[in-house]
């Protein structure tokens, strides 16, 4: 048995934590009062957790200890990074050589970018991640230590537990209601947008506009992915906010405030990307504004990011290159660059894989709800769990185990990808001896 390829240890190192997961999730300790988690539940939230999904069963506030949440909190802290990539970033700081197979590992967790200074790169995801959530910690801490009466050990382990949660676009919360307590502080949905946002655009980008404005020697620009990510990602933001304003003015949104709406629709735009908070309440939501926040899912957040979804650049490759054959030109081509066409079938396979595995696991999930709800709230909850979101019409904990393996099947490929899902388990490639003539077939 040779030695594992990057995509199958990325897969079996997943398995890993979602396995340690489970078992001290199904621990005495890790739930408050005498009933233990059934294996089923505890494997769907070390699942949920290490794949920065979000969708529970339990509510995590209540039903958990103090231990349970920790493990909850060390698993989307991991997860959102990448398993290998925060194992790694122990070997780095305990001084151990990294190796090219272990190089080769994390550059698959990244989307496969050109990485120079491998150890420089590493540290710099450690920084980016402490600076950000610890920003972001302060910022929470102060403001509900300003609005509520909670304790200060209890306001820092919200504060830091949603600091980490919205950075790792994990969507695990301690209120019961998500954030719809918070929906008209501006203060609180500023914070976690920015969480969220930075989180989801990915450490390359980041680091990418970092270099942008910290180096002052020579004047840099950014690369072709981050331009597709931040105006795609700008785009998707305010072309959600502006139809959710208009689809629940007389829905959800009909007893509130300008001020109220205006938050409200910016930040299920942005969470439903894929972090999976909520202020509004999904399941009253009109059907246009579940269809158009499952295309927001689909699609997710950017390459080498927290998030999960076919990713912006997918979905922005697609559309360059359908715009392109309509317009009966040879290359893809955007920001003065051309699109390399290895680039362009990647994604057409991520593409198809996607809606199969959704099409598959709506019907499925559909079936063994035994004909219960709509199919709008299977296909939303499939999409939800496949976009590594976590947001739901509500069905979640009333699902039986069938429809949970389900869900889990589909958190687990949805954070992996398709395409590493496929790669993983494809033969290894073997080198064409011969081509044959090609043939013209009539497409569309």
């Amino acid at each position: 048995m040779g030695r594992l390829t990057p995509p199958q240890l990325l897969i079996f190192s997943f398995l890993c934590a979602i396995l340690i997961g489970t078992i001290m999730l199904s621990l005495p300790l890790a739930t408050r009062g005498p009933d233990r988690m059934s294996l089923v539940d505890s494997l769907f939230t070390a699942t949920s957790a290490t794949c920065v999904t979000g969708l529970v069963v339990r509510d995590t506030g209540t039903c958990f200890s103090t231990f349970g949440r920790w493990v909850i909190f060390a698993l989307f802290q991991a997860g959102g990074l990448g398993i290998m990539t925060f194992s790694t970033l122990f070997a780095v700081l305990m001084g151990r050589k990294i190796g090219f197979y272990e190089t080769d590992v994390i550059k698959t967790t990244l989307d496969k970018q050109n990485i120079l200074g491998f150890k420089k790169l590493i540290l710099y995801i450690l920084c980016i991640t402490a600076t950000a959530e610890m920003i972001g910690a302060v910022f929470l801490f102060l403001r509900w230590k300003a609005i509520t009466d909670w304790s200060v050990i209890e306001t820092a382990e919200k504060a830091v537990f949603h600091s980490v949660s919205g950075f790792c676009n994990a969507g695990f919360s301690l209120f019961r209601n998500s954030l719809a307590q918070f929906e008209a502080d501006p203060y609180i949905n500023l914070t976690m947008i920015l969480l969220i946002f930075f989180g989801g655009i990915g450490f390359i980008v980041i680091m990418d506009l970092l270099g942008l404005f910290l180096k002052k020697e020579t004047p840099r620009r950014i690369s072709l992915q981050s331009k597709i990510v931040l105006v795609g990602s700008f785009v998707l933001i305010v072309a959600g906010a502006v139809l959710l304003l208009v689809f629940e003015k007389n829905n959800a949104m009909r007893l509130m405030s300008w001020p109220q709406r205006l938050w409200g629709s910016v930040f299920q735009s942005v969470t439903a990307r894929t972090a999976g908070f909520n202020t509004l309440a999904i399941g009253s939501l009109s059907i246009p504004s579940l269809v158009f926040l499952i295309f927001l899912m689909f699609v997710g957040a950017s390459p080498g990011s927290t998030g999960g979804g076919i990713k912006t650049c997918t979905f922005v490759v697609l559309v360059v290159t359908v715009l392109t054959m309509m317009k009966n030109k040879k290359r893809a081509r955007l920001f003065g660059r051309s699109i390399p066409r290895q680039v362009i079938r990647e994604s057409l396979v991520i593409f198809f894989l996607a809606m199969a595995w959704v099409f598959v696991f709506t019907m499925l999930l559909a079936y063994v709800r035994g004909g219960q709800g709509s199919l709008i709230e299977s296909l939303f909850e499939v999409v939800s769990a496949f976009g590594t979101v976590g947001l739901s019409t509500g069905i979640t904990g009333g699902l039986n185990n069938a429809g949970k393996l389900c869900i889990i099947a589909t958190m687990f490929a949805g954070r992996i990808g398709p395409l590493t899902l496929a790669l993983a388990v494809a033969f290894r490639q073997k080198k064409e001896k011969y081509i044959f003539p090609e043939e013209n077939i009539m497409v569309g």
